[in-house]
């Protein structure tokens, strides 16, 4: 218990950090938004009056404090290029990256632990044929291989239609099956890193002495695998996962402008054009909070299956 407060108070101390540093940086960059919004033609009065409505005038420290009050009541500002409250226009983009991002978490789970877990009892050939194409899937960025699939799956065979995005509202089934596509792309490499990860640490737990006693004992290797190499090899999955999630955001960045999928990546790189800060920050700490949040998760989940990872906390 102890362990998972000192990680949770991490979490919260990390986050405050990263969202003074968000809101500072914008702080120190050239322009005023005032000018950017009304344009250059804008009179001195009507600068004044908008510098006002948005609190500019204010000191910085209260102004930072607002905003991140912002972050519990919904209230993260207006957007500079929409003109609409940050968080209404945040928020369905938000909805569709993050199912994006579980469908493909999902994929790389469900196909890599099974996959990482055969070892390598299998024929020399074979052997090098699966090393040569794990490597190709390493090596090839998520961007090619979308711009493959929206060409195979999207053109040739009518599958889904490239860039005409279905409202997760009104079609989430169609919508869903559009994002599977984007996911897919995302989750080959990892799958791929996962899976070569997996075989090196079966393969070493397997040559040790409490295996080879277990199997000479009468045990099979299936039974031995399930019962007492899996949970030595859990722990750098689970942190490898933890990684995952964190990177599948990275990954889904580029992947949304390949597939035109109206996620926080899109908007990111359109805010970021249009120099939208309220909107580049919102996006930034989110993204933050998510990747400190899998790390989080990732090592409480190892504290439980490793109780010598506790760092002196106790249950």
């Amino acid at each position: 218990m102890k362990y998972a407060l000192r990680r949770i108070v991490m979490l919260l101390v990390t986050m405050l950090l990263v969202s003074f540093l968000a809101f500072a940086a914008f702080e120190l960059i050239s322009g005023d938004p005032a000018t950017t919004m009304l344009g250059t033609q804008a009179t001195p009065e009507s600068l004044a009056a908008l510098r006002e409505q948005l609190g500019l005038n204010q000191p910085f420290l209260l102004r930072y404090a607002k905003w991140l009050t912002g972050f519990f009541t919904g209230n993260l500002g207006l957007s500079y290029s929409y003109h609409q409250p940050v968080w209404e226009l945040i928020a369905p983009k938000l909805l569709v990256t993050l199912c994006m991002c579980a469908l493909s978490f999902l994929l790389i789970a469900l196909v890599s632990v099974p996959l990482g877990l055969r070892g390598t009892a299998q024929s020399p050939l074979l052997e090098g044929v699966s090393t040569a194409f794990n490597q190709l899937c390493m090596a090839v960025p998520p961007f090619f291989t979308g711009i493959l699939i929206s060409w195979v799956c999207g053109i040739v065979l009518g599958w889904f239609m490239p860039g005409n995005f279905p409202d997760l509202h009104d079609q989430p089934l169609s919508a869903l099956k559009y994002l599977l596509f984007a996911a897919i792309c995302i989750a080959i490499p990892r799958i791929a890193m996962m899976v070569r990860m997996l075989r090196g640490s079966v393969v070493s737990e397997m040559q040790k002495d409490y295996v080879r006693t277990a199997i000479s004992r009468g045990n099979d290797r299936p039974a031995v695998m399930w019962r007492h190499v899996l949970r030595n090899v859990l722990v750098p999955a689970v942190t490898f996962l933890g990684q995952t999630m964190a990177e599948i955001i990275a990954g889904g960045i580029v992947v949304e402008q390949v597939f035109s999928v109206p996620g926080l990546g899109r908007l990111l790189v359109a805010s970021i054009s249009n120099r939208d800060y309220p909107v580049v920050q919102a996006i930034v700490v989110i993204l933050a909070f998510w990747v400190v949040l899998a790390g989080t998760v990732a090592d409480l989940i190892n504290q439980r299956i490793d109780p010598r990872l506790r760092l002196g906390g106790s249950k």
